[in-house]
């Protein structure tokens, strides 16, 4: 496969695009002006003949019409009349010849004396009868358009006269016309050739002489990379409008159409993925939430001549990636607790040893088994309150990482989840009640009476989550949904509520942010149907 600029030996033996598209249009160019050519002297060679017939028909009729002509006719010797006349009328007029005769053909008049009271070459029956004939004929004087008219007399006809240009005469005439045209022609060749010579040396800078197989094979190879890979694509112009989307980006956006010619601003989609695709400027990799994917986008800016031409960018799904991540942190927070829960075991189990070897044994087993009661009813009333085993798991993991970090988490009375067929998914339930549990702590800590209150329950309208924190609240006015807000100082933070805002979008649910002592969250999720 040869790729733009490494051209292989054969493709650089053969013409370029350029070179084949230049040699069309000289072949198209003298096809066209050969043509016009053509018909040019046909026009002139018909417009030249029929100038000859007009001409020696207007002369032979004004001769036809002198009277001296009729007078002389019938005089003894009508050439000694006659001739000098048609010499003269002959010299006025710019014909070849002008020959008077009988009415049988003899002729009184001719150019050369030599052949007066001869007979006429050519044919006078029509002008005998006393019409008007006109033909090409090859006389004394060589091949001639002539036009022999009658001379009447009242009625009678007692003379003919014809009147011819030689074709000579024409042939001389119809060149003169030519000369122009063979210029005209050769300036449009030239102009021509000049013009597709620009036309084809820009062509070549625009292909870099690419052959057209070679261009053919650049482009199906270009086509089929572009929409092969998994990565989305898009190319987006100066004007904010979209030039270029392989079949990745469309998927990753939720595109149900082409979007090539739209503006970025009528495709739906966030103000903070809109104007990291619009930017004119090249950014580093950045998490972006649509409605139903965790992006990273990174753009690049396309410039020439020394400006911005455009931005190139380039889509990753991280949905799975950011879910599982988050699903890693909730198992780091689980296993440390666990940890810490160990070494306290550890302290309980050397208390209750010593107390048996000081011979308390009571004080032992009511020491050992007061905690594990209260784990025991934590762990009976989860499970039997919520049917989603999933979610069971994650409220007891969100407890004991509350109490590991000092912060004492409430599960309500009111939490019953008796309904595992709601439509909504295990993993999105953990990605919604988890980010706000973590919120919530994350916002009790260090507070004077850190607590967080989580209540969780299903009826007929679909599923309710409230969490409540002692933390300070939340401003008003802010978007707490909004990717990158977050209370912690540092990158990397602000993405939990985001996701939170996502999946509840994804359901078609709400989601209330309120204030009691600190933040209150409750999120509804109506039922799904079987479609969902």
């Amino acid at each position: 496969m040869c790729w733009y600029g490494q051209m292989s030996p054969t493709s650089r033996s053969r013409w370029s695009l350029a070179r084949q598209l230049l040699v069309l249009q000289l072949a198209v160019l003298l096809v066209l002006v050969g043509a016009g050519i053509g018909f040019a002297y046909a026009d002139a060679d018909r417009a030249v003949n029929d100038r000859a017939r007009e001409q020696s028909k207007s002369v032979a009729s004004a001769v036809a019409d002198a009277p001296t002509v009729a007078t002389a006719a019938a005089s003894p010797n009508p050439s000694a009349v006659l001739e000098p006349f048609a010499v003269r009328v002959q010299e006025d007029t710019g014909v070849d010849f002008i020959t008077i005769m009988s009415p049988a053909g003899i002729r009184y008049t001719h150019p050369n004396p030599a052949l007066i009271g001869q007979t006429y070459l050519g044919h006078i029956d029509v002008a005998q009868r006393g019409g008007v004939q006109t033909e090409i004929y090859t006389g004394s004087l060589g091949p001639s358009v002539r036009t022999v008219v009658p001379v009447f007399d009242g009625d009678r006809v007692v003379a003919l006269v014809a009147a011819g240009i030689t074709i000579t005469a024409i042939s001389a005439e119809l060149r003169e016309r030519l000369w122009p045209l063979f210029g005209v022609a050769a300036a449009v060749l030239l102009v021509g050739a000049i013009g597709g010579w620009l036309i084809s040396a820009r062509l070549r800078r625009q292909t870099r002489g690419v052959a057209p197989d070679e261009l053919s094979n650049l482009f199906e190879y270009h086509e089929a990379v572009l929409h092969s890979v998994r990565e989305g694509v898009l190319l987006v112009g100066r004007d904010g409008r979209i030039r270029l989307c392989n079949d990745g980006a469309r998927a990753l956006l939720g595109f149900a159409s082409d979007p090539v010619g739209r503006t970025l601003g009528g495709l739906g989609l966030t103000p903070e993925l809109e104007t990291a695709l619009g930017s004119a400027e090249t950014r580093p990799e950045e998490l972006h939430l649509t409605d139903s994917r965790v992006l990273l986008v990174s753009t690049t800016a396309v410039r020439a001549g020394g400006r911005a031409q455009g931005t190139v960018a380039v889509l990753r799904d991280h949905t799975e990636l950011q879910t599982l991540t988050g699903e890693l942190t909730t198992a780091r927070g689980l296993a440390e607790a666990l940890r810490s829960q160990a070494h306290e075991a550890a302290n309980r189990l050397h208390t209750v040893v010593s107390l048996v070897e000081i011979g308390r044994p009571e004080q032992a087993v009511e020491f050992a088994t007061a905690e594990l009661v209260l784990a025991q009813e934590l762990t009976d009333r989860v499970v039997g309150a919520v049917a989603e085993p999933v979610l069971a798991a994650l409220l007891l993991g969100k407890a004991a990482e509350a109490s590991e970090r000092g912060v004492e988490l409430t599960i309500t009375p009111e939490t019953e989840i008796d309904d595992v067929s709601l439509g909504v998914s295990a993993r999105d339930l953990v990605t919604i009640l988890g980010n706000l549990i973590d919120n919530g702590i994350e916002a009790a800590v260090g507070g004077a009476r850190p607590a967080v209150v989580v209540t969780a329950r299903s009826d007929e309208d679909g599923l309710v989550l409230r969490v409540a924190d002692s933390g300070p609240g939340v401003p008003d006015g802010v978007d707490v949904f909004r990717r990158g807000w977050s209370t912690k100082a540092g990158e990397g933070h602000g993405l939990g509520l985001a996701l939170v805002g996502q999946a509840v979008r994804r359901y078609g649910g709400s989601v209330e942010v309120g204030h009691d002592d600190g933040a209150v969250f409750t999120v509804r999720l109506p039922r799904q149907g079987a479609e969902a």
